[in-house]
């Protein structure tokens, strides 16, 4: 376990989270900021990317289970995102849908905010949201983040105009 709240624990994808990571990945509604759901090929190649960061960096996004049934329901962590010239430090957060709306993103948020500041002594911490993903944006919010610029990524041949919301430490 890397991470508690009140209401989960956040720990090391592997790969017996396959499934669950499916169930987030492969689902067009709550894939609709990435252009659509993912094929299996892109699952496996999304959670050993993840595998491969918490060797690289001892960080990365991390399994999102609820205590009351130890099941994944989500993922939440840091990772290190490329916005204009420079490398930065970000939390991400990806739900399965049927667990939206009832506080858990902003709860694993907030903890991995926490964790940036007092484990890694990082000055700042950001997320990176698609302009018409306004669900992620309010977690930011939450999150104590404020937006500070606008960029264009392009991604599977799409114009895409993302915010960087920030927070300082």
């Amino acid at each position: 376990m890397i991470l508690e709240t009140e209401r989960l624990y956040l720990r090391e994808m592997n790969q017996f989270d396959l499934e669950s990571l499916c169930k987030i990945l492969q689902d067009k509604d709550t894939m609709y900021a990435y252009e659509g759901p993912f094929s299996d090929e892109e699952v496996q190649e999304w959670l050993d990317r993840q595998i491969s960061r918490y060797q690289k960096w001892k960080f990365g996004l991390w399994a999102v289970v609820l205590k009351e049934t130890d099941e994944m329901i989500g993922q939440c962590g840091l990772t290190m995102q490329s916005w204009k010239d420079e490398e930065v430090l970000e939390i991400g957060y990806l739900f399965e849908r049927l667990y939206w709306h009832k506080g858990y993103a902003i709860e694993a948020a907030k903890a991995c905010k926490k964790y940036a500041f007092e484990v890694l002594r990082a000055e700042e911490v950001c997320s990176i949201i698609r302009d018409t993903n306004i669900a992620s944006q309010n977690v930011a919010i939450r999150n104590g983040m404020t937006m500070a610029g606008t960029w264009t990524k392009h991604y599977k041949g799409v114009d895409m105009p993302h915010y960087r919301y920030v927070v300082q430490r």
